[in-house]
């Protein structure tokens, strides 16, 4: 009885904000200030405010392994593909190495693909300490400061730990010789092994005109209260259960299976994108890693991202208020999910929806192509330039190593 009344009550709710919602959107949108932990969803303009160098690696290293799969330019981890090509052309590249302020080596670790399009990351440590070797043997600016004034881009599950199995991904620590690198990852999670305080945590690859294909009439009402697609058992790789997303999906399932308030399944339907469009909530939990794509869907198509994920940090945190758009569903608390949901005011509900339709909110989550004013390309800039000026005590002596280029498992000592 309590689930129908629910869903009646939904239809209303839904009808009921949409018309509410546009006006007051009409409204506010011209005062209404979208404030972050660092103030406004950042706009700023990087150019002249950094200068990087871009090193010039064999081919090896990058667009041959994209020429033997294509499928790495839209899968979820391409950020590192469509920031090489963005840097190419971008007005803060100096060819000139002596003036940069920053140090970039194009790799592309993640372009080795399984027959399913999953990619592999067991060669990626090898292939990143030949590309760090050949810069060190063949420019002088690694060696000055022991990659300190260099960033990486590594969008791997688990960043430059190289595995998507968090257990291993943690034995095996971040690449020794990353040690004091800028990673540009998407993997965010606070106080652990696999994320470094100077980190910079990037929104997953989602293909911008694939998503703008999808996009419905903004006034066909969100008559979805919570919605979700993907796996809640990984039993290939978790056949005991319990270890994949913690249990969190499992305890999705398990709860709210029956729940008409809760749309879920695992079936991935050709009309996904749609139904996110009509959904109030979408839950975007963890899976082997804390974040997907979804919470860049969730963004992109107006859903209030449901983010249960314990400890993650956010993409761009200092420049998106997730606070303020999202909510935070502990782990331990996901079998209470509905009561949670289901008990936030109409006019919260309306103020998220106003945020997350501010289009600087959905730029700032897009690496789009041309690059956009604000996109992820310029929030990535946005926060290297924050980094600078880099302290002196980076520059090392002349003889003082800190790195061990030994240090690691045998494995990724072999030459690649």
């Amino acid at each position: 009885m309590r689930h129908r009344a629910w869903a009646f009550s939904l239809a209303l709710f839904c009808l009921l904000s949409l018309r509410t919602g546009a006006r007051e959107f009409e409204r506010s949108r011209r005062t209404e200030r979208i404030s972050g932990s660092a103030g406004d969803v950042l706009e700023d303009d990087p150019v002249g405010r950094l200068k990087v160098f871009v090193y010039e690696l064999p081919s090896k290293y990058n667009k041959k392994i994209l020429q033997k799969d294509p499928r790495c330019l839209t899968h979820m981890f391409a950020a590192e593909i469509f920031m090489h090509r963005f840097l190419m052309s971008s007005p803060v590249r100096t060819l000139n190495p002596d003036e940069a302020d920053w140090f970039y080596t194009p790799v592309y670790t993640t372009c080795d693909l399984t027959p399913n399009g999953l990619p592999l990351p067991f060669k990626s440590p090898r292939m990143m300490r030949s590309a760090i070797q050949l810069i060190s043997s063949n420019w002088p600016y690694w060696n000055r400061t022991e990659g300190a004034d260099h960033f990486f881009i590594v969008p791997h599950d688990f960043g430059a730990c190289f595995h998507y199995q968090e257990e291993k991904a943690i034995e095996r620590g971040i690449l020794p010789l990353l040690q004091r690198a800028t990673l540009v990852q998407t993997f965010g999670q606070r106080n652990h092994v696999c994320l470094k305080d100077n980190s910079i945590t990037i929104p997953p690859y989602a293909p911008p005109q694939k998503m703008q294909a999808h996009l419905i009439p903004p006034d066909i009402p969100r008559s979805i209260f919570v919605y979700f697609r993907g796996l809640f058992y990984d039993v290939g790789n978790d056949p005991e259960g319990g270890y994949y997303a913690r249990g969190a999906r499992a305890s999705v399932w398990e709860n709210f299976k029956d729940n008409p308030l809760f749309d879920i399944s695992t079936e991935h339907p050709t009309t996904y994108y749609e139904d996110m469009q009509r959904a109030i909530f979408c839950l975007c939990p963890l899976g082997w890693a804390p974040w997907s794509p979804r919470l860049v869907e969730a963004v992109i198509f107006g859903c209030i991202p449901v983010i249960i994920a314990d400890d993650i940090v956010l993409p761009f945190a200092d420049a998106i208020p997730w606070e303020e758009i999202g909510v935070f569903v502990a782990e331990k608390d996901v079998p209470s999910l509905d009561t949670i949901l289901t008990s936030i005011p109409a006019e919260v509900i309306l103020r998220k929806q106003r945020l997350l339709a501010n289009p600087s909110m959905k730029q700032a989550m897009l690496f789009p192509q041309p690059a956009q004013p604000g996109d992820a390309f310029h929030q990535v800039l946005n926060g290297l330039a924050r980094k600078l000026p880099h302290d002196e005590i980076i520059y090392l002596k002349p003889g003082q190593l800190k790195l061990n280029w030994t240090a690691g498992p045998v494995g990724d000592l072999k030459p690649w």
